[in-house]
């Protein structure tokens, strides 16, 4: 396996390690304070830039106006992105956008790449994705009750959602609904719809705090409801009863971009700790004591930051060369793993901060309330390790 980064690759890391730095770095502390969609206008600015840079939509293939980067070469890029919370939107690759992007590519009708995807990828709207369901776990996405009744050439949807994030403000949502209720493998029962926002029925409720915090427009998770929706046949996203297989067409590149933005943020957090370590005085035992058990979590921090990168690339390249179904285990392992050295990295990051730490005047504590979900959804964390143990102990039966 060869992680080499290419020399063009490289060359756009450091444009927008410097981008990032010098023009969103400052904007944070206003992101921490202020409702994202006042930020609209700013955010705008910055998009156009980075439009400017040729830096745009990095993950998209370039028949489709992105940069038209492998898996292996974007986790480099995502990972960069990763250190700031505003950097994967301002260069739209940021979720839910750039999943249902990669589902529209791979099963949209032409009809729909030109009314949902060409604008998607120009940043002109966004979108979300409700699959989630307040009534059901997300441990079992065969479990829902929203349904899509097939009525003359219309489907007619009734349900509801939550946790669709970005819906604050969305032009369309990708929806799962059961449209196959009898069919005798549960996995063929739903499917994909395609429903815009305007479409009478549609309702967005409300944004669904997250310990504390709403948010807004596309920093939000929202709860939507579906009341007698009706949608043309023509807005089903490939075939009927194929949801859950193009579920996992989105899930499976989506874990890889969802893994690398965090190990940006366990970098940027890095960066943080060992900063503000070096730079502080804490007595005149600051060289032993406390001093050597943030000295310990630092080299911790490294060793795990470093070996869940290489893993991450192993799953790319796998995903690259092979395919998604091969790097099944794989999947499932950086899922789980990386997210846990992310919240030992946070959590380490916070205490060695102290008080400060705890603040807004730094991302760490926006971090730490809104990626404890890392280890819960696309899968919380139990239900991808029991299914790599189950796939390993096969190999040991007789």
């Amino acid at each position: 396996m060869d992680f080499t980064i290419p020399f063009e690759t490289q060359r756009m890391i450091q444009v927008i390690r410097d981008f990032l730095r010098q023009e969103v770095y400052p904007l944070e502390r206003d992101f921490l304070s202020t409702p994202f969609r006042d930020l609209l206008p700013v955010l705008t600015e910055k998009r156009t830039r980075v439009k400017t840079l040729g830096l745009w939509a990095p993950q998209i293939p370039q028949e489709y106006g992105g940069q038209g980067l492998s898996l292996l070469e974007f986790a480099s890029i995502g990972e960069e992105l990763g250190r700031t919370p505003l950097g994967h939107y301002l260069f739209n690759c940021q979720a839910p956008d750039a999943g249902n992007m990669e589902l529209l590519i791979q099963h949209g009708t032409k009809t729909q790449k030109e009314a949902y995807l060409m604008p998607l990828i120009h940043g002109q709207i966004r979108s979300c994705f409700s699959m989630t369901e307040p009534g059901y776990p997300g441990s079992n996405p065969a479990w829902m009750s929203t349904s899509a009744v097939k009525d003359g050439n219309d489907y007619v949807i009734n349900g509801d959602k939550w946790f669709s994030t970005g819906a604050d403000g969305a032009a369309f949502s990708i929806v799962m609904a059961i449209t196959d209720p009898e069919a005798s493998n549960p996995y063929r029962k739903a499917s994909m719809i395609i429903v815009p926002t305007s479409t009478p029925g549609f309702r967005h409720l409300r944004n669904t705090s997250v310990m504390g915090d709403t948010g807004s427009d596309h920093a939000s998770h929202g709860e939507v409801q579906f009341n007698n929706c009706r949608v043309p046949i023509g807005n089903l996203l490939g075939e009927q009863g194929a949801g859950f297989v193009l579920a996992q067409d989105r899930l499976g590149p989506g874990r890889i971009h969802h893994c690398v933005r965090w190990l940006g943020i366990c970098e940027r957090a890095f960066e943080l700790m060992c900063t503000w370590a070096s730079n502080r005085l804490v007595g005149p035992d600051k060289l032993l004591g406390s001093q050597q058990i943030i000295q310990t979590w630092i080299a911790e921090s490294r060793a795990e930051i470093d070996s869940a990168r290489l893993l991450v690339l192993r799953t790319a390249w796998k995903i690259d060369n092979l395919d998604a179904s091969a790097a099944r285990d794989d999947i499932s392992l950086i899922k789980f793993s990386v997210a846990a050295v992310l919240q030992r990295v946070i959590d380490r990051a916070i205490q060695t901060h102290g008080g400060m730490g705890m603040t807004d005047n730094l991302p760490l504590a926006y971090w730490y309330r809104h990626e404890r979900a890392a280890r819960i959804y696309d899968g919380p964390d139990e239900v991808h390790k029991i299914a790599v143990a189950r796939h390993i102990l096969r190999e040991y039966k007789a």
